[in-house]
């Protein structure tokens, strides 16, 4: 391929993946109460706090991949918090048989988005095209 080609799919990648990523987080500060009421319904301690610091992380981590500052670190903050919120918010093997569609979709989406988070950090280890540059690697 190309390295012409190459640089324009990295960068169209990072904008795609991070930059989902960070508007979701905006979300979580403009429907706050919302999500807090159904993080609290999922027993999340501190739900108004939980909501809050993921969208802080979602924001950071989703510009830090778009911009490249930090991706490695930002990659894998998303991947772990991809995880963790697919295990404790979208239980589908704990839920009535009419919520588990929904939330087998919703955790299945953050799987595979924390999937595409730990390519993302994989490709990030070497010299990242129109990047900031910033990376501890």
């Amino acid at each position: 391929m190309a390295p012409e080609l190459n640089v324009v799919l990295l960068v169209a990648g990072r904008v795609l993946f991070g930059g989902v990523l960070a508007f979701t987080g905006l979300s979580h500060f403009t429907q706050t109460e919302q999500m807090a009421g159904y993080a609290e319904y999922k027993g999340l301690p501190a739900p108004k706090f939980s909501v809050l610091a993921s969208g802080g992380l979602l924001i950071l981590g989703g510009l830090g991949v778009t911009v490249g500052v930090f991706p490695v670190v930002a990659a894998v903050a998303l991947a772990a918090f991809l995880i963790v919120s697919a295990v404790a918010m979208h239980d589908f093997w704990a839920v009535p048989d009419e919520d588990r569609q929904d939330e087998l979709n919703s955790f299945l989406k953050n799987v595979t988005l924390a999937g595409g988070a730990l390519v993302v950090a994989a490709s990030a280890t070497g010299t990242w095209a129109l990047s900031v540059g910033i990376s501890p690697v």
